[in-house]
């Protein structure tokens, strides 16, 4: 018995890297995958539909069951086609797991417009457009009379969650994943779905060119030493998270190695408060006992 048995899932940039070793442990811990991936380079140029279908023949390979798909994720048309791609192969729809991301690395006062939008599109929008779909879907099987056990996975990042100089359109929008994941988990819950998300760090096309993570993500020279950016890492917490008996939800965790972390979010610390108006020279005084 696998984890997964039973359950039917879509995975987004599961052609390669962290989506590629999610796919593969949902299909041998029993799961049904929808293989999405438009096969673009890291910074999403191109493409290369192969890459799902290559993920797919490995799953089919093992004695599991996938299909690829190569819809884009930021198209609203593309993004109902997905969702209808696990219904219409496999009968119906239990987890979704938005993958798919690019980088356009560039400090703020040299990136362009479009290096901004094509980031916050893939990456905000990409997680929205499934999302919204899948979400309308469970939504109507629960008005039907079905019970709804469905599960949302993210991904979102230290880089937005922390901070990470050269990356403010990556950041931006995968901080704005976090707070997705939140807000969404709060309105989905009535209709039996949970949503989370994850800030894996590991070895990717993208951590291998990201400033300052190329030299540190490689693998240890030492075989038999445990390899902690090894993407494989990082899928057993989704895998967690997208079973059917899992309570959780509406949490951010970081997943590195053999280390999970909790995420807070924004969270009011200190206070200043008067009983009137604050003036400009009041502030001038008291501000500095907020930090800063």
């Amino acid at each position: 018995m696998g984890a997964l048995d039973g359950r039917i899932a879509i995975i987004t940039g599961a052609g390669r890297g962290i989506g590629r070793e999610h796919a593969l442990l949902f299909a041998a811990e029993g799961a049904k995958v929808v293989v999405n991936d438009l096969g673009g380079a890291p910074d999403g140029s191109g493409g290369d539909r192969s890459a799902a279908q290559l993920v797919v023949d490995e799953i089919v390979a093992a004695g599991g069951e996938a299909v690829a798909n190569a819809e884009d994720i930021t198209d609203w048309d593309g993004g109902k086609r997905l969702i209808d791609t696990a219904v219409e192969t496999f009968g119906n729809l239990h987890v979704l797991v938005n993958n798919a991301g690019i980088l356009r690395d560039r400090v703020l006062v040299n990136m362009s417009e479009e290096e901004w939008d094509t980031v916050i599109d893939v990456h905000l929008k990409g997680h929205f457009v499934p999302l919204r779909h899948a979400a309308a879907f469970w939504r109507q099987q629960t008005k039907d009379g079905v019970e709804v056990k469905a599960s949302v996975i993210n991904t979102s990042s230290t880089s937005g969650l922390l901070g990470n100089p050269g990356q403010t359109n990556y950041g931006a929008a995968k901080a704005g994943i976090g707070a997705l994941t939140i807000i969404a988990a709060e309105e989905l819950s009535r209709y039996g779905i949970r949503v989370n998300a994850i800030a894996p760090a590991a070895r990717t096309r993208l951590t291998e060119q990201t400033p300052g993570l190329s030299e540190i993500v490689q693998a240890p020279t030492d075989a038999s030493a445990f390899d902690i950016w090894d993407p494989g890492n990082v899928s057993p917490l989704v895998a967690y998270l997208a079973a059917e008996g899992t309570p959780t939800t509406g949490k951010v965790y970081l997943v590195h190695g053999g280390q999970i972390r909790l995420f807070q979010p924004w969270t009011m610390t200190k206070t200043l408060e008067k009983d009137d108006r604050w003036t400009v020279a009041q502030l001038q005084t008291e501000m500095p006992r907020l930090g800063g």
